[in-house]
């Protein structure tokens, strides 16, 4: 009985021992500035450290674009992608596996990476996405410097605007049926309803500059038209409080307290956002290395 549990034993090891390990990278951006495109693949725990026991293979979706036989010497490349090469063949040996190829014939998506050792093999996986830059800046630079190419993500945008408008309609409906029950002096209904068309126009311009991809002046203003205005809301939340309760509660004041607070929350986050991407306005890619094509 110990010699069949040996037995398994020794097979655990042995084929854990089979099992090539890398080093893990699971996502490359491209941007149009990129020339060329590494995608990354590192192994970790080789042992004989031979190129000639070696064999390479790069999976698009499952179908192979490039491949090294490295007891032939040979290399087969998908017609799709003729530039596809190892971005050393003598750093192999190191578990550099690495593929390199054009910017124009590296596609978005998902990319697998298998490498074999003589009876040892493994395989990772790495996803290339496109990111958008407004601008690039100095060609045949070893780290290129590039433009952010957006500020928010499209969902955070939609849930600012969202809520923005939100609050606009609530605060209109409450307004109308404010005005509605009780009588209301014309001086104090002139200046809530201009207060509200201010802070619309307002809201309005903010979402047109703020929509824009890229972080440009525009954006700035337009974020800043969406929360500068928004204090409008404060005197006209109390003034319309004024109006129901011939004496204010001590929860009317609490919930204007609120408002105020979340008020200078949003202004101060505001203000240290653009702060913070000023700061990175010109900012360095190194999961993309754009090199100088042969």
């Amino acid at each position: 009985m110990w010699l069949l549990a040996a037995w398994v034993l020794l097979s655990a090891v042995g084929a854990g021992s089979a099992q090539l390990i890398f080093s893990v990278t699971d996502v490359v951006e491209r941007t149009d500035c990129n020339k060329t495109v590494i995608l990354p693949c590192y192994v970790t725990n080789l042992k004989e450290n031979n190129a000639n026991v070696m064999f390479v293979t790069w999976r698009k979706q499952g179908k192979i674009i490039f491949s090294f036989d490295g007891a032939k010497q040979q290399f087969f490349r998908d017609p799709a992608v003729p530039s596809a090469n190892l971005v050393s063949q003598a750093d192999l040996p190191k578990g550099i596996a690495s593929l390199m190829l054009k910017s124009a014939e590296a596609d978005a998506g998902n990319y697998s990476c298998e490498v074999t050792e003589s009876n040892r093999e493994g395989e990772t996986r790495v996803e290339l996405r496109n990111h958008s830059v407004v601008s690039c800046g100095e060609e045949n630079t070893p780290t290129p410097k590039e433009k952010l190419g957006s500020w928010f993500l499209l969902v955070e945008r939609a849930i600012i605007i969202a809520l923005l408008f939100l609050v606009i309609i609530l605060c209109s409906a409450q307004l109308s049926v404010i005005a509605l029950k009780y009588e209301i002096v014309p001086q104090k209904k002139m200046g809530m309803i201009v207060a509200g068309i201010i802070f619309t126009v307002a809201a309005v311009v903010g979402t047109v500059l703020f929509v824009q991809d890229g972080y440009t002046a525009q954006n700035q203003a337009g974020l800043g038209l969406i929360v500068v205005p928004a204090v409008i809301l404060v005197p006209l939340q109390y003034f319309m409080f004024g109006i129901v309760f011939d004496s204010l509660p001590q929860a009317t004041f609490a919930l204007i307290g609120l408002q105020i607070l979340g008020y200078v929350i949003a202004v101060v986050g505001f203000a240290l956002c653009v702060s913070e991407l000023q700061s990175y306005v010109i900012c360095e890619k190194y999961t993309v290395v754009d090199t100088p094509w042969p």
